[in-house]
């Protein structure tokens, strides 16, 4: 203890209080690429929740970084809910809001893991909680194989696909990782896995190698040990860290601290007519995105005078096909008329991929899951499921002898696989052609790198997938200057309803994110990749 107090003491010794407002990011609410609230219904009841948008909060940093009246950041970083590619966003903004205004950081901790540490790191001191848990291991990712599950209940998953990497319908054909699937995996986590170790390396002036070291050895677990190996800046208790900062703002006590959150923030209003429209294609495309839906909204833009370029932020593990293909013939026909750049948040693979490749130029983080060039249908026979636990002999009756292909009822035979497999190769050629296209490459270049295969940003840079390494922000700075914009407001698109119960339960609600409990808590129901739920009397082509 008396070395606490020794360092508390060190670290609150300054020349005089900082005058102004403490910005808190708190993270109490998740980070997503749109603010907009939800609900769930479960055994406990109802409960909604609203996220944060990141543009918001990204604009709120930059416009805090020159506001005289914002003194100093204070943040929880164990406390954000959001994706590697968001945090990675967020991390990058905050080192900006340092670097231009050179106003103090302030990171504290109760837990620690290796993506708070990477985001802590963006602040000049990291205080950890001297009781604090936590782990730095590595990384790793559970897949769920429900192959058996199937078999017993009766039901066979038939998967047309083209790409030995595509893996978003393997869970349902087999019982184990395929080689390509781990060896793919293998390469995305250790890259998301160096990218932080990387960064947290540079900010705290340690070696990449000795992270690794103390990962592989069990090094770190208990606050002592995070403090000794140079990863946090000093231990403090709640009441300490309360102390220290009443010492930064000169008050006695911390009620008295002057503070702000980035939901009460006000930016300014933009009054130019110079326009740059952000674009949103956020979620599974064919049921969160509608193609005709945003492809209305992408002509409004396209219509609209003021609007000088257009930034497409696409954050979306793909979908269905034709939704697909009808934003991105959109995008083409806007291109006529408007500079077009994307922004990708943390996924922007297959139909994300699809919709937006292109765009003149393609920014991403280093941790974006993008690529995945590839596409499979699944089509299910769950007739035999139907007889064996439900003791009901389904019959149908049709007028060819394929009208039946589709029912669920049986397997396809071999002529039905081959018609779909035709299929899945024609889709996969567009595929192919159309990121050609849009890329300026080969598209035997581009098939070399296809496959279904997902791809880090990081990668996605070297093999041309991407063009830039940056954040939504840098995206939109990168439009203003390409259209020539020194002064411009920001529109975004489409528009966010809101959702309440009472819109929800009239059918007024454009949006139902309902989840409902407790099938949400099966966690094989989602991919990797992005939710990849089969309906099992659904059958679609899909380019998850």
């Amino acid at each position: 203890m008396i070395i606490a107090a020794l360092m508390l003491m060190s670290f609150t010794a300054q020349a005089k209080p900082m005058k102004g407002k403490v910005l808190f990011l708190n993270f109490s609410k998740p980070v997503a690429e749109r603010s907009k609230s939800s609900m769930s219904v479960g055994l406990s009841g109802v409960s909604s929740s609203r996220s944060f948008s990141l543009l918001t909060l990204e604009g709120v940093l930059e416009t805090a970084a020159g506001d005289n009246d914002i003194a100093m950041i204070y943040m929880r970083p164990d406390k954000l809910s959001a994706g590697p590619a968001t945090t990675e966003e967020i991390r990058a903004s905050i080192i900006r809001f340092r670097e231009k205004s050179g106003k103090r950081v302030v990171a504290y901790m109760n837990s620690i893991n290796p993506r708070s540490l990477y985001l802590a790191t963006a602040a000049d001191m990291i205080v950890l909680n001297p009781a604090a848990s936590g782990h730095f291991t590595g990384m790793g990712s559970t897949q769920y194989f429900v192959k058996d599950l199937l078999d017993t209940l009766g039901v066979n998953m038939q998967l047309i696909r083209h790409g030995k990497y595509k893996s978003a319908g393997e869970m349902y054909i087999r019982n184990d990782i395929s080689p390509e699937n781990r060896e793919q995996y293998e390469a995305l986590l250790g890259t998301i896995w160096k990218t932080y170790v990387e960064g947290i390396a540079q900010a705290r002036g340690l070696e990449a190698s000795s992270l690794d070291a103390m990962a592989g050895s069990l090094a770190l677990g208990d606050a002592p040990s995070w403090l000794e190996a140079g990863l946090v800046d000093t231990l403090m208790h709640r009441d300490q860290i309360k102390a220290y900062l009443c010492g930064l703002m000169g008050k006695d006590k911390v009620e008295d601290i002057a503070k702000i959150t980035p939901e009460k923030y006000k930016l300014p209003k933009g009054n130019s007519r110079n326009h740059i429209a952000v674009i949103y294609a956020d979620g599974s495309i064919g049921s969160d995105i509608i193609g005709d839906e945003l492809a209305r909204t992408i002509e409004k833009v396209k219509a609209d005078k003021n609007v000088k370029a257009v930034v497409f932020r696409v954050n979306s593990p793909g979908g269905a096909v034709m939704d697909s293909d009808i934003i991105r013939r959109a995008i083409l026909q806007l291109q006529e008329d408007k500079i077009v750049i994307a922004s990708y948040g943390d996924y922007a693979a297959s139909g994300g991929y699809w919709i937006s490749a292109s765009a003149s130029r393609i920014f991403c983080s280093a941790t974006t899951l993008t690529g995945s060039i590839g596409v499979f249908g699944m089509v299910p026979s769950y007739g035999e499921a139907i007889r064996r636990h439900l003791h009901v002999n389904p019959v149908v009756v049709g007028t060819h002898e394929h009208s039946d292909m589709f029912s669920g009822m049986r397997d396809l035979d071999a002529a039905e696989l081959e018609w779909n497999q035709k299929s899945i190769e024609t889709v996969y050629s567009n595929f192919v052609n159309l990121v050609a296209d849009g890329r300026g490459m080969t598209p035997e270049a581009v098939d070399d790198i296809a496959q279904g295969r997902v791809w880090a940003g990081a990668t996605a840079f070297e093999i041309g997938l991407a063009d830039e390494r940056g954040t939504l922000i840098d995206a939109i700075k990168y439009a203003a200057k390409e259209a020539g914009l020194s002064d411009f407001r920001i529109d975004c698109y489409p528009e966010v309803k809101e959702m309440n119960l009472r819109n929800l339960l009239s059918g007024k609600s454009d949006e139902l994110p309902l989840v409902v409990t407790p099938f949400s808590e099966f966690p094989f129901l989602m991919n990797a990749q992005g939710p990849v739920v089969m309906a099992l009397m659904e059958s679609i082509i899909t380019i998850y």
